[in-house]
């Protein structure tokens, strides 16, 4: 891994496509990721308005390290379908898209094959809210090139199989999804927290998706991304260790590494690299 094709997604803000004035607000709150929404934020009857209004705040790619972010509406749908071809057809494209109720790798190759039309390189960020997208995970994961994250879509999924929005309720599919994710390299996002007054709840939760492997948490106003930030940036300790590990393998003439009487392998110098990425890119460094 190196730092260039490393991007933070530590956090994700959310802007409804109807609200197109809130979008350089957004951006001026310093996200990794803002996300125009114009699917579950937009009802049926504003969803082309919500199109028109969206793609215009896509101009020239700016260096200012944020990530620009179309969430579409499902391609079973044709509000869907009208998304993405206005989106291929657009002269300035977002940095990427957000595919919601994916649920085969071949959606995926679709979009992917479709957007190489399109006047700059668009990423890919998939949504996994179903039985079928969840059994379908790893595909999707790795369905193209283009895929830089899976987001855990909690609501649809606890719907679907009829169980409590808790942690627990949900552990099974949460742990399905980041292993998809780890699996191909990519960036794992953990749906938002819904109760914008609850600040300890949103710290907890950050808490315990981080421990479970996901890499950010987004967002629905910016008030969360402070707390997002402080659980999914690295801290001084992670930066430290990490550093040490990197050390240590340098230094090791076989690549038998053992630190604090624990046996390094590989895979905990891909996290190290990782870490130190995060930090530099982030200022935590």
């Amino acid at each position: 891994m190196s730092e260039q094709t490393i991007q933070p997604r530590r956090n994700l803000l959310f802007v409804p496509g109807t609200r197109p004035d809130r979008f350089a607000k957004a951006l001026a709150a310093g996200p990794d990721m803002v996300t125009v929404d114009l699917e579950d934020a937009v009802t049926p009857p504003l969803k082309d308005q919500a199109r028109a209004q969206a793609l215009p705040l896509f101009g020239a790619s700016v260096a200012d390290g944020i990530e620009r972010v179309v969430r579409i509406n499902g391609l079973r749908t044709p509000f869907g379908l009208k998304d993405l071809a206005a989106i291929v057809e657009h002269p300035t494209p977002p940095d990427a898209l957000m595919l919601p109720k994916v649920e085969s790798a071949d959606e995926v190759r679709i979009v992917a094959a479709l957007l190489q039309r399109a006047a700059r390189p668009v990423a890919l960020h998939v949504i996994i809210e179903s039985n079928a997208g969840l059994e379908h995970a790893l595909s999707i994961a790795g369905a193209s090139a283009t895929v830089r994250s899976l987001l855990f879509g909690a609501v649809d999924m606890a719907a679907e199989l009829g169980a409590a929005m808790d942690f627990t309720s949900l552990l099974y599919a949460r742990s399905r999804v980041v292993h998809a994710a780890a699996s191909h390299g990519l960036d794992a996002i953990d749906v938002p927290y819904l109760d914008l007054e609850d600040a300890a709840g949103l710290l907890e939760e950050c808490r315990l998706v981080q421990a479970l492997g996901y890499t950010g948490k987004a967002a629905i106003h910016p008030k969360q991304l402070a707390p997002i930030n402080a659980v999914f940036t690295p801290g001084p300790e992670r930066i430290a260790y990490a550093h040490k590990v990197i050390a240590a393998f340098e230094r090791s003439p076989d690549g038998l590494v053992v630190i604090d009487g624990k046996l390094i392998e590989a895979p905990v110098v891909r996290s190290a690299e990782r870490t130190l990425a995060i930090a530099a890119a982030t200022g935590a460094a």
